[in-house]
Parts: C-alpha cells; structure tokens; sequence
C-alpha cells in the first residue's frame, strides 16, 4: 500500500464523514488513526487496498461510537430519567416515545412537565401523554424546578409507577439560567441518567451544544433526534468521538413508536452506506408487517442472493408506509443510501402507485421471474395498467439492477459493499455506474427477451 493510494483513499472516506454529517474535527481525528492502523496493519485473506481499509474504517467507527449498545443504568423503582436539550430539538417529543419504549418493556412510568415558564411545553407533554396513554405530571406554572422534581417522585412512588422521566425546560440557546436550573433539578431528583436530546439534522453543530451541556450537567447518554432526514447518523460520530457522550437512542420519524435503541456498529454502517438490515428486520417484526402478502422477510440471505422479485417490490412499497419514513427505510438497504432523497420524491409525485398498477398487471408467474418479461409481455402489462411502455421498462430494468446491485454489495465481509470507496458517495445508487453482470445473468436477461 502506498502512501499516494493511502491518502487518495483517506481523502475520498473523509469527505464521506463530513458529507453525512461528521463534525471536522472528529472527521480528521478518525482519519488521522485510521491511517496509523492501515499503515501499520498487513493486508490479510486476499483483500484489495480499498476493501480492506474501508475494514479498518469500519471498525474505527463502531470503537469510535461506542463499540456496544449502552444499557442505561434503571435499577432503582422510581428510576429517573432526566431529559436535556434546547429548544426546537424534539425533547418532549422524544419524551413521550421514549416512555412507550418502556412501558411495553413491562415498566410503569410518568412523565414530568419540569418546565416553570413554558405552559405550551406542559400543554404537549399533556397530549403526547394521553395519546401513548403515559399519565402526565404538572404543577402550576412559576413553582420552583426544585420543587416540580420531587413532588413528581412522591407522585410516582404513591401511584405505585416506577420509571420519572422528567422533560426539563429548553431555551434555545445554553444560558446561565438554564443551567442554573437544570443544576437544581438534577440535584433534586438525583437522576441516574441524564440524557441529552439533540436534533440529528444540526450536524456539526452538534458537537457545540453537546459540550455545552457536559461541561455544566454531565450527561450520561444522547438520543438522537429527527434521523428520518437526510442525515445518515454523522451527529452520532460528532457527539461520542467528539464529546464523549454515549449515543443510546435514536428518534426516526413522526410517530410515537419512532424509536431506536443505538447500535454503534450498525450506525458506522449507516455512515458508510453499507446499510442496517438488522434494524431493518427488527423493525418489520414490531410493526407487524412480516410476511404480509407475497413477500418473504428480507434478510442477510435474500440480499445475498439477489433473489428480489415483484412480489418481493410489490410488498415492500407496501410496507414502506407502515415501516416509516421511506427515505429512512432506503438507507437501511445496502448500497442504497444514496436513493433516500429519490425515493422521498418519488413517494410524493406518486410513482410507487404507477409502479404497483403495473406489477398488479403481471401474472402471477411474471412477477415471480421477471426473465419472463418479454417486449410483447411489457406491451400488454403497459396496457392493462394504463401506463406506457417506457414506464414499464424502466420499472424492469430498476429491479434488474436492485438485483445486481444486492447480489454485488453483500457478503461475508460488509467492506465488499464498497471495494475502493467507490460506493461511499452511493456511485451504484446514484446510477453513475452499473454493477457489472456475470454470464449467468446475461444468459437469463437474454433468454427472457427472445420469449
């Protein structure tokens, strides 16, 4: 490995980093170790240059993140959980989600409205509460912090319930005062975890507020807020290689059961485009929508194997608006990190109902082997669903390429996904350029035109 092919790669990983969010400073310290390891580290197992330093990268994420998923420290009946965050960063909101999260762990908890000035914020808990069916504890407005906290505890301990999570004031800036309340409340209560929301979407800014808030409150974890946008989870690498926080959720969408427990090595997967099939899965078991229709569950195995078919596309756009936001769900793909914004806009121009009239126009032996496909099949498939030609073969040859593209970035060793870097900046997903095909999959596309 030369130095040049060493610094071209780092290079090519770190505007990666900073693309998905990565505060600089963390971006560069990462490269900075991850060129120590790469030059001090043997190629091994016949591994290019590139597949093995996107290994090293890999593994320098998931350390860098954590290594584990953290399990918060909840042994005490009540247990309190203090909330932090500034304003606007979706803490009552992730209040509420993370009080159903554990309620259907068999928990019994209350939410505290700990905020004196703001009625809107206890006006929300209250209705956030009620519709995740949580009981909410308020007091007046203008009582001391101080006072809020351990009322709601001697209210917990007497309704028998046994988890505080206490939404505590945001500003939206980090003031004297703020923190001179959230001292009070803290020293109140004696939380064992204080948590700090921040908006996924602040990036870089991230790391600011985060050492803000651990140099005056010292907290013990970070939830990741409003990852359903166009953020793979940088803020997460900004917030624990950074500042030292442990990640341990994450909030991906609207909804009240939009909430993920942190896995560090599958957010460097997420980071890197290698996708998050593990949640992927997870996710379709809490919904309840494994096995609906036609669709075998996704897996490690199918992805392998390329084995995608229109019952299998057909399913899964119908799933997608169960699962949560699409672009969410596309990032947790392989190699199709860099679909996200494409399929949020098809969602809303409504391509994905065009394409289901046109797979509900297949029979069922074309949707199971789309080889089937012949010009004078598409033409009847075009007109039964009142669709044209070109739409019809465009959807064909997406799924022709979905299949390759599955078969070519997933393996034994995730670094396959993205040999050289390429596939960092979504190069396949972008349709820059094709996976190439083997001869087994040429003779199939062939022998399906000529039928």
């Amino acid at each position: 490995m030369s130095a040049a092919d060493l610094d071209a790669g780092l290079a090519e990983i770190r505007t990666a980093l900073v693309d998905a969010d990565v505060a600089t400073p963390v971006a560069d310290a990462l490269i900075t170790r991850v060129r120590v390891d790469a030059l001090t580290q043997e190629l091994v197992g016949g591994l290019g240059v590139g597949e093995r330093l996107l290994a090293i990268v890999h593994s320098a994420l998931t350390e860098t993140l954590g290594g584990t998923a953290r399990e918060l420290d909840l042994r005490e009946r009540p247990a309190t959980i203090l909330l932090l965050g500034l304003q606007g960063a979706g803490k009552t909101t992730t209040a509420a989600k993370l009080a159903q999260w554990f309620a259907r762990e068999g928990r019994r908890p209350l939410l505290v409205a700990a905020d004196p000035r703001r009625p809107a914020a206890a006006e929300q808990l209250a209705l956030l509460g009620a519709a995740v069916n949580i009981p909410v504890h308020r007091e007046p407005l203008g009582t001391p912090v101080a006072e809020i906290g351990r009322r709601a505890i001697a209210a917990a301990k007497r309704l028998g319930l046994d988890l505080v999570i206490l939404d505590s004031s945001g500003r939206t800036t980090l003031d004297d005062d703020l923190l001179t309340e959230l001292r009070e409340l803290r020293a109140a209560t004696q939380p064992r975890e204080r948590l700090l929301v921040l908006d996924a979407a602040t990036g870089q800014q991230a790391l600011r507020v985060a050492e803000g808030f651990a140099e005056a409150v010292e907290p013990t974890g970070a939830i990741l807020a409003k990852l359903d946008g166009d953020a793979r989870g940088g803020a997460a690498l900004t917030v624990a290689g950074g500042a030292g926080i442990p990640v341990v959720f994450i909030g991906t969408g609207e909804r009240s059961d939009a909430l993920e427990r942190f896995h560090p090595d599958r957010i460097a997967r997420r980071i890197l485009d290698m996708g998050d099939l593990d949640t992927l899965a997870e996710l379709v078991q809490q919904r309840g929508v494994a096995k609906q229709g036609a669709s075998p569950e996704l897996n490690e195995e199918r992805i392998k194997r390329g084995d995608l078919t229109f019952d299998d596309l057909l399913a899964q756009l119908r799933q997608m608006a169960t699962l949560g936001p699409i672009g969410q769900v596309v990032k947790m793909i392989p190699g199709m990190g860099g679909m996200a914004a494409q399929a949020e806009a098809a969602a809303a121009s409504g391509e994905f109902g065009r394409a289901e009239a046109i797979i509900l126009s297949m029979t069922p032996a074309e949707r199971r082997d789309p080889a089937l496909l012949s010009m004078a099949r598409r033409r009847r498939i075009a007109g039964g669903a009142g669709r044209a030609l070109e739409e019809v073969n465009r959807l064909v040859k997406r799924l022709e390429e979905m299949r390759l593209l599955m078969r070519r970035s997933s393996g034994v060793d995730p670094s396959r996904l993205m040999a050289g870097g390429g596939a960092l900046r979504g190069k396949h997903a972008g349709g820059h350029q094709r996976p190439k095909e083997t001869q087994r999959e040429k003779k199939a596309r062939r022998k399906g035109k000529r039928r």
